[in-house]
Parts: C-alpha cells; structure tokens; sequence
C-alpha cells in the first residue's frame, strides 16, 4: 500500500500496564488522537502472581494513575470507590494504603473503558524506519498477533511510548523450572504444590518476606526456610522527608544533576524502595519466628547472612552461612528466588530505528526531560520511554508515584511536535 493511502497512528503504546494505561486517559483527557497499544499478555493485569491476600500498596492511594495531574479526574481511585459503593467504607477504614488486589480491582476498572484501543495477545517484535526523502516521517511497528509466531502485522505511526513493564530477575546460571520459581509466578503455580514438607525463599526485599509470609500460613505443616545475605530485613524508609525523592521535583533535580551526584543520591535513597521491607511484616515475622522458639518447633528457619551455593535436583539447596563458610544442606519441594526485576531494555526493541537513537558514554539512550529518546536529526518520529529511565530521571521511573505527572508531560510533548509538525 503506497504511504499516502496507508492509515498512520499518532501513537503506538507498546505495552498496557499502569504505564501506558495511564497514558492512554491523559490523552483522552486532554489531546485526543489516534492511539492504538498493543498488550502481550491476554488481559489486562500487574502482578497478578503476587496478589496474596492482605498484602497491602507501599504507595498512597492518592498516588493513582491521574490524580497528581488531574484531581478532578473520573479515572480517580476516589472515583471508582464511589462507583463501587465503598467509598465511605474506605473513608472509615483509614488507611492510604489499600489492599494489592483492591488497586488491581481499580486498574482493571480504569482500563476496561480502553478496550477499543488496546489490542491483548498481540507482542511488538521490531521498530522498522519508514523514510521519505531521506528524513524517517513514521516507524513501522511489527507486531506478533494471537501468540501465533508467523502472524505478524505492521502498524504505522509517527509516535511510540514504549512501556514493556518489568522483567523478573533471576541469579546467574538459575533456571526456573517445575520446582524452582520467580516470585511473580507464585500465585499462578502455588496450586500444583500439595502438602510440601519444606520450602526455600531466597531474598531479603518486600516480595521475599511476603513470599515466605503467604507460604508459612498457607502450609501449617511445611518447614519455610528464609536464606538471605543481610543480618536481618531491612525497614523501608517511608519517611515524610525521604518521601520527597518521589516528588515531581526531584525528576528536574535529578535529570539536570552531575553524574556523581545521580549516582550518589541513587546509594543514598535505595532504602525507600530497594531490598527492604515494611516494619510491620519484619516485627510479625520475627514474631512468628520467636513464639516458635518458645514452643520448641520452628518451622519459620531464619538464614541470614547467608547464600545459596549450590543448588542440585529435587531441589537439594545447599545454603553457605558467610561469616565461616559453613554449610547446610535442605532437600526442599520447591525453591522460590524473590530477586527482584529490572526494566525492560528498549534497545531490544528499536532495531533499525535505534541506529538513530543518541547514546550515553555508558552505552544507555539519552533521554531527555519529557522522556523522548534523544535521536538524529534524520529521525522525525518521536520515541518516548516509561520506565526504563532511572539513570536520566531518577528512583520514581518503575515506580506508581510520579507516573501521573510522567505521563502529563509527555502528552505535552507529543502535542508540542504534532503542533510544531502541522505548522512546518
């Protein structure tokens, strides 16, 4: 089909998670366009593997998807309480922080009015450059349809914000299998576990103590062995003044700091999200762990400072206390690695068309202040990245907290070039 017949988006969301989901109602909201997104997994979800009942949001409720933009939004989780008659429920519940499955309950609420503009099972496999007259006009997004791996279609646009969300790290060399698990799988294989005598969870961060938590009280008679290298969980820090890392603000403070200084407020607030733990869940752990004591059979086994050397079939997991090296052997049923996960590298996905993608001295994309890649002047199409962003704009990129302010700012500059675009 030549160009001018061929229809071109204005965008492309690659990716419907919180991200691009609160994306799509800034753009209804405030600069309607032709948007189409494209979803790998069937529905919509986050997290759904670690939806365990009574674990609760580290982040206010009134972080939502729009609310640090738009107050009056209809897309607030103060509107869909009220649509689900339990606002005033939630008023004298008291709490800013609601259940993990009542905010997914939200998201799929504030995403189902999307259903015409987000295409599920359907993965973005490559970014092709369409030029005309020497100047890349519009990207070619080539998506792989219905889980089929030889059904490919191409959609056109001038814009993509790509948002693939958060891939679950495992240690080198470890390969998740029949009884070996990322944390995120939990909740969808805990069903095939019957009656486990024992079970290992590796991680000292809030999904390892949850993990060990949910397993405790789900199997009154296995024995749950907690292995990490601290000496014990460490507190989040969700203090009012280290609170002030997520602010809008600290983004500008961050984006235009010297690298040293990136790096040295990166060490200085990653108790507020990294490998630690809410002081409630520490206390009723060590709480469990000590009444156990007292009653001379402890089925909650601390290993702190403590790694796992070896791991064999069954899976016979050998743990290495640090400090003298000494080792003990657990034949468990299953073996769960709560090791955290990392961005998505866009890099992946770019193809042909990151050849035009400017990079730092560290091979990372440059990113400007409104989260477009910074490209060649040969590339007219804008790429703009949700998440992948920590060492340009800080500790808030995979995080809820500032993605209805991220997203603000880059409608604003979508609406900028389509603008600047028109009158060229």
């Amino acid at each position: 089909m030549p160009p001018s017949e061929q229809r071109v988006h204005d965008l492309v969301g690659i990716g419907f998670g919180p991200s691009n989901l609160s994306l799509a109602i800034a753009l209804r909201e405030h600069a309607p366009v032709d948007a189409v997104f494209f979803e790998k997994q069937p529905a919509f979800g986050w997290h759904r593997g670690m939806l365990m009942e009574g674990t609760t949001m580290q982040v206010s409720f009134l972080k939502d998807l729009v609310t640090m933009r738009n107050p009056a939004s209809e897309f607030s989780f103060l509107s869909y309480l009220r649509e689900k008659d339990r606002l005033v429920d939630f008023i004298n519940h008291k709490t800013m922080f609601p259940s993990r499955l009542e905010f997914h309950d939200y998201l799929e609420w504030a995403a189902a009015p999307f259903a015409d503009q987000v295409e599920y099972r359907s993965e973005v496999v490559a970014l092709t450059p369409v030029t005309v007259d020497g100047m890349v006009e519009y990207l070619d997004v080539v998506v792989r349809q219905g889980g089929c791996s030889d059904e490919l279609t191409t959609r056109r646009t001038r814009n993509v914000v790509i948002a693939a969300g958060l891939e679950p790290v495992l240690p080198p060399g470890v390969v998740s299998g029949e009884r070996v698990w990322h944390s995120e799988e939990l909740l969808d294989r805990l069903p095939s576990l019957r009656d486990p005598r024992r079970v290992v969870v590796v991680g000292a961060g809030q999904s390892a103590a949850e993990v060990t938590d949910h397993l405790h009280s789900t199997f009154p008679d296995a024995e749950v062995c907690a292995v990490f290298a601290k000496y014990g969980y460490t507190p989040a820090d969700d203090s009012s003044f280290a609170n002030r890392i997520f602010d809008p603000a600290a983004v500008d403070h961050f984006y235009t700091a010297p690298d040293a200084v990136k790096r040295r407020l990166l060490d200085y607030h990653a108790s507020t999200n990294y490998s630690v733990v809410d002081l409630e869940l520490i206390d009723e752990l060590y709480r469990r762990h000590y009444q156990e004591k007292v009653r001379g059979v402890e089925r909650l086994r601390i290993f702190n400072a403590s790694r796992v050397a070896e791991v064999a079939e069954g899976p016979r997991v050998t743990v290495e206390f640090l400090p003298t090296g000494e080792r003990t052997v657990l034949d468990a049923d299953l073996l769960v690695y709560a090791t955290g996960y990392r961005p998505g590298d866009p890099l992946t996905l770019l193809g042909e068309a990151g050849e035009h993608c400017v990079r730092l001295p560290g091979g990372g994309l440059r990113i400007e202040r409104d989260y477009r890649v910074a490209t060649t002047e040969a590339m007219r199409c804008g790429i703009y990245v949700q998440g992948a962003t920590e060492h340009t704009h800080g500790i808030t990129s995979t995080l809820l907290s500032n993605t209805a302010v991220r997203v603000g700012e880059i409608v604003s500059s979508i609406t900028r070039e389509r603008s600047y675009a028109g009158r060229s």
